[in-house]
């Protein structure tokens, strides 16, 4: 067995700690650290560089399955999850994250890396200066309708494109319709697992049968994958039992100044 694979042994679980405190805090899944940090490391496990940005996305979101759903079964115990809402929103999510993969295994990598930049600092300018509904009690407000639908299959979309559980599109829109962020972010988590699922499963399927090394599926380099879900599901709770000891307003700080430095970190 090679150095290469020993250590990923050790960076593909450390990777998936932090994405499972993320996951709970933020209701993110860690999926723009993912990104970034695997985009760098898959070129050492013999991922071509051309394909490193594609398959840092598609095993980035494929490891938010399991990430998101142990996230989401730990603020749904603190009764934080809006399901009405996720019910609303999953079906426009499978639809926009499947065709979604399908636009992005057909961009270049730098197209993808300047879209998960821009998109980081744009989100984090709409969470810091943001405002949030009023004439709504944030403690009970639950959205529902089809507009929902409807707003599911572009955050789908987009999380496709930029490799995300969704998180920073769910939480801003939640937040800014009346949610109280605490239950924005498990309500956010709960949505992930449809993202991941329709989305990994569009990188797999639709990417060209060559497009890897060996232990890949499509775009998802299995190793990583799997690495990071099975230790982020271990710290997801800790991240939640954070997300409820936090204020709102400290909360939505943290928020738009993690998204602020993963997209300067991010720029070409």
């Amino acid at each position: 067995m090679s150095a290469a694979w020993l250590l990923s042994l050790l960076v593909f679980p450390l990777l998936g700690l932090v994405a499972g405190v993320l996951a709970g805090l933020l209701g993110i899944g860690g999926g723009l650290v993912l990104v970034a940090a695997l985009a760098w490391l898959l070129p050492l496990y013999g991922v071509p560089e051309e394909a490193a940005m594609h398959a840092a996305l598609a095993s980035s979101l494929a490891s938010i399955v399991l990430t998101a759903a142990a996230s989401a079964r730990a603020h749904a115990a603190r009764g934080s999850v809006l399901w009405p809402t996720v019910a609303w929103m999953v079906p426009g999510l499978l639809l926009g994250g499947w065709l979604g993969s399908g636009v992005a295994v057909r961009l270049d990598g730098d197209v993808l890396r300047w879209l998960v930049a821009g998109y980081c600092l744009l989100a984090a300018a709409q969470m810091a200066f943001g405002g949030q509904r009023t004439g709504v009690d944030a403690a009970t407000f639950v959205p529902r309708g089809p507009g929902y639908v409807a707003a599911g299959a572009g955050i789908g979309a987009v999380s496709a494109l930029v490799g995300i559980g969704g998180g920073s599109m769910t939480v801003p829109l939640l937040v800014w319709r009346g949610v109280a962020p605490v239950r924005a972010v498990g309500t956010s988590s709960a949505c992930g697992v449809a993202i991941g699922l329709s989305t990994a499963l569009g990188y797999g399927l639709k990417a060209p049968a060559d497009a890897l090394p060996a232990m890949a599926m499509g775009y998802v380099y299995l190793p990583a994958a799997l690495g990071v879900a099975v230790a982020s599901i271990l710290v997801a709770p800790l991240g939640a039992q954070l997300a409820h000891a936090i204020g709102g307003t400290t909360l939505k700080r943290l928020f738009a100044l993690f998204l602020l430095l993963l997209g300067i970190r991010l720029l070409p």
